[in-house]
């Protein structure tokens, strides 16, 4: 689970049900929030202009088997094209994800709504890359990939190649990288100056803005999209850690003047605000989570002057 986005349904199970909850707020059907009128918040693909929802849904605990564990993970992805969600990001090593949203979304008759992103392995054999690559595409019942990620830098030189020729072969849209561990951050930063790359998706969060600095502005300066994984992380207990930080204490009042109803919105609003940013991937398996993470991609966003009150209120909480 520490490689991707945590969801609060794992914040619970780690021991925090009680911190969650109270910390989570308000949280209304998507339809009657305040902000749900607004149609949502996009911010372009640099490499090319297509515009992409700045809320997306990662994946990480979609590994289902049974019918009642997998009728969740159905609802959920049924429900997000109809709010306006579209980026769904998956992974080789998460299990069954791949072949369980393969499944579900071609059940749902609703593949053309998604954007999905997927990876390659993390470790294993890169001797024959083209058998890696297929993989994917036989999980996700696909001849077409949207995004196609190296994960966590592993296989970078085999597979990169591969990935060039799939983009010009049409057979993926965008190609990119990923990382989730600040001492892969200097690799990444090499990789993204020597590589045509669509995409990097890199760990942020208000708990975590190690990657501000450093990646986040070569993102910029290079015209690279960016996806952010653990949005609700930090050192540490993660998920649970930032949520139990907030347990009990009401959302601060200036969190109305950019429409956040939830400290799950803060944290989003906060993460989505910065202009390296193109969407965070959020994990939920549940409705109710889904609805209240996408109503962050609504409404206002903070400004640079409200980016750092956000900070100064967060470095003060114990």
């Amino acid at each position: 689970m520490s490689l991707h986005s945590f969801s609060r349904r794992d914040a619970v199970k780690t021991g925090a049900a009680a911190a969650v909850g109270l910390a989570l707020g308000r949280t209304l059907p998507l339809g009657a929030q305040a902000g749900q009128t607004l149609k949502p918040i996009t911010k372009p693909i640099p490499s090319t202009g297509e515009q992409l929802p700045v809320i997306g849904l990662g994946t990480n605990a979609y590994s289902a088997t049974t019918p009642e564990q997998m009728a969740p993970l159905r609802e959920v992805l049924e429900r997000m094209p109809q709010i306006g969600g579209k980026l769904i990001d998956t992974a080789r090593v998460y299990g069954r994800s791949e072949a369980v949203i393969g499944e579900l979304v071609e059940g749902l008759g609703n593949r053309d709504s998604f954007f999905i992103a997927t990876k390659t392995p993390i470790g294993g054999d890169f001797s024959n890359p083209e058998a890696v690559f297929e993989v994917s595409f036989k999980a996700l019942r696909t001849t077409r990939l949207d995004l196609i990620q190296i994960h966590n830098m592993a296989g970078l030189a085999a597979m990169m190649p591969l990935f060039e020729k799939a983009k010009a072969a049409k057979r993926v849209r965008y190609i990119g990288m990923s990382t989730s561990e600040d001492g892969q951050y200097d690799a990444m930063m090499a990789a993204m100056k020597t590589y045509p790359l669509d995409f990097i998706q890199v760990d942020y969060s208000l708990a975590n803005r190690n990657a501000a600095e450093a990646i986040l502005n070569l993102a910029q300066e290079r015209k690279i999209a960016v996806l952010v994984n653990t949005p609700f992380g930090g050192r540490g207990r993660g998920a649970a850690g930032t949520f139990a930080r907030v347990s009990g204490r009401p959302l601060p009042d200036f969190a109305a003047e950019f429409d956040a109803t939830t400290w799950a919105q803060v944290f989003l609003k906060y993460i989505v605000s910065h202009p390296a940013v193109t969407a965070a991937i959020p994990g939920t398996t549940q409705r109710r989570n889904l609805e209240d993470n996408q109503g962050a991609g609504r409404g206002r966003l903070p400004d640079a002057a409200m980016r750092r009150r956000i900070e100064q209120y967060w470095d003060t909480l114990t």
